[in-house]
């Protein structure tokens, strides 16, 4: 009605002339936007709140007549409608009778699905595709087949963003389960093993890479701000799940993948499928990674070479050389097994394997060269980081004068095996009692307070290198 009268005494002919008329109408309309924009906006946030109380004590039922509005006119007003709205229809999912459950199922997909509309830059299709197999599998709904396909679509569909540890491992028991019931072939599981592997792999790696600045700052006695920390903290958590569903991963391959199934399962395949080069690589690979000390490897390796000469080819030729305890011929398949490498998983295995060639030698500057560059390759590298500690604490001897400097080199000893547990918790356990150890060696305070050290700095003119700060007291 306000509008109404304004606009008939805008017009009057005997008020304003026209032009100033056209003015008055414009801004007349654009107030009428602005109040409908904040009307609306106003109930929204009426709608949301009284959603969101409901949702919070997870009394669902008063809460989704609320939900239902959103849905509907405030569709793009806010991100806590479709996580609070996911709760609401996993509650409804897991509580439905058997025959009932797919109704509720639809509902939760077609929530999320707006939520990819509206919010894309907070959603990934990955991960909503992953959920969607995830509630399938953990509410019983459809076939064990069923479930394992909707999970192989999404991770195909977006295999970036496929990042959940329990939808990794969800993944991969279905393959395992669906061959234990006769309805997928060992090879298809190997080769999910192999992908899955790699993507956990990739993914503590990236994690790694981020956190391992964090902590060279903490441990450099640096305070971490508020971001810095909870990305930390995050990392860490994280690190230590796909260390877990990793675990799991391969206890649920179990004794499929065991030498006492392999190599007969190899060795009756071979003469069909010896000109193969996926799958003499799959089953060289396999036969590697498990140790089976068989002469079916050594086939298998040198058909591979012979056919298709790489990286992998020649790391496993220097396996069987050291095998033969050759270890000069051992590393110099490992350097050229290196050099030819692309992926950084295996290319930091192999580093790893001519740092220990090293180390056995004798030769613990080259070790810790190499040991570094699997590191480089693979943050998350745990183990690299554990041998550089061992051999720290292994030259206490020959890395200082005086008894004092001698036991200090413990400090960057138990340095190095903090790293380890942090960026790998696959090694924690004994990362940590190894740092713990190392820490019993060095001074102590009363060493420090005796000697007058504290806060000096201890240089080493061994192999090490470097130097350490004495902690104050």
């Amino acid at each position: 009605m306000v509008y109404k009268n304004t606009l008939r005494l805008i017009f009057h002919k005997k008020l304003l002339p026209m032009k100033t008329k056209i003015t008055f109408l414009f801004l007349t309309m654009l107030m009428a936007v602005n109040t409908g924009f904040a009307s609306n906006n106003e109930d929204c946030t009426i709608s949301l709140n009284l959603f969101v109380e409901q949702a919070k004590i997870e009394n669902y039922k008063a809460a989704l007549p609320h939900l239902e509005e959103l849905r509907k006119n405030c569709a793009s007003f806010h991100l806590s409608i479709y996580q609070y709205g996911e709760r609401l229809y996993k509650n409804s999912i897991e509580n439905a009778p058997q025959d009932q459950k797919m109704t509720h199922y639809n509902e939760y997909k077609k929530l999320l699905r707006e939520r990819l509309q509206h919010f894309p830059t907070k959603t990934t299709e990955g991960g909503i595709l992953a959920d969607f197999a995830q509630v399938m599998f953990d509410n019983k709904i459809g076939s064990a087949q069923e479930q394992f396909d909707a999970f192989d679509a999404a991770y195909k569909k977006d295999k970036e963003n496929f990042t959940s540890p329990k939808a990794l491992y969800t993944y991969f028991s279905l393959a395992v389960d669906l061959h234990d019931s006769g309805e997928k072939d060992i090879l298809e599981v190997f080769e999910l093993y192999d992908e899955l592997i790699g993507k956990i792999e990739l993914e503590e790696n990236a994690l790694a890479s981020k956190i391992t600045p964090l902590i060279e700052k903490q441990d450099a006695g640096e305070a971490l701000n508020q971001s810095q920390s909870k990305l930390l903290s995050a990392g860490e958590t994280n690190l230590r799940a796909y260390s877990q569903v990793k675990g799991s991963v391969n206890g649920k391959l179990g004794i499929l993948a065991d030498c006492e199934n392999l190599v007969p399962m190899y060795e009756r395949d071979f003469e069909q499928k010896k000109g193969d080069i996926n799958w003499l690589q799959g089953a060289a690979g396999r036969l590697s990674a498990k140790e089976c000390e068989d002469p079916l490897f050594f086939k298998l390796v040198q058909e591979l070479h012979n056919l298709n000469p790489s990286s992998r080819s020649a790391f496993y030729l220097g396996q069987l050389a050291e095998a033969d305890g050759k270890p000069k011929v051992a590393l110099d398949y490992y350097v050229q097994s290196a050099e030819l490498e692309t992926d950084n998983a295996r290319k930091a295995r192999t580093y790893y394997n001519i740092g220990e060639n090293y180390r056995n030698a004798g030769s613990l500057g080259n070790a810790r060269s190499f040991y570094r560059k699997a590191i480089e390759a693979m943050p998350s590298y745990g183990r690299a980081y554990l041998q550089i500690a061992r051999m720290y604490a292994n030259s206490s001897n020959n890395c200082g004068e005086t008894i004092f400097e001698k036991r200090a080199i413990n400090w960057l000893a138990a340095e190095e095996a903090r790293k380890a547990a942090r960026v790998d918790p696959s090694v924690a356990s004994n990362a940590n009692a190894a740092a713990q150890s190392y820490m019993e060696r060095a001074p102590q305070n009363a060493d420090i307070f005796q000697e007058g050290m504290q806060g000096k700095t201890i240089s080493f003119k061994c192999w090490v290198g470097g130097s350490v700060r004495v902690p104050n007291l």
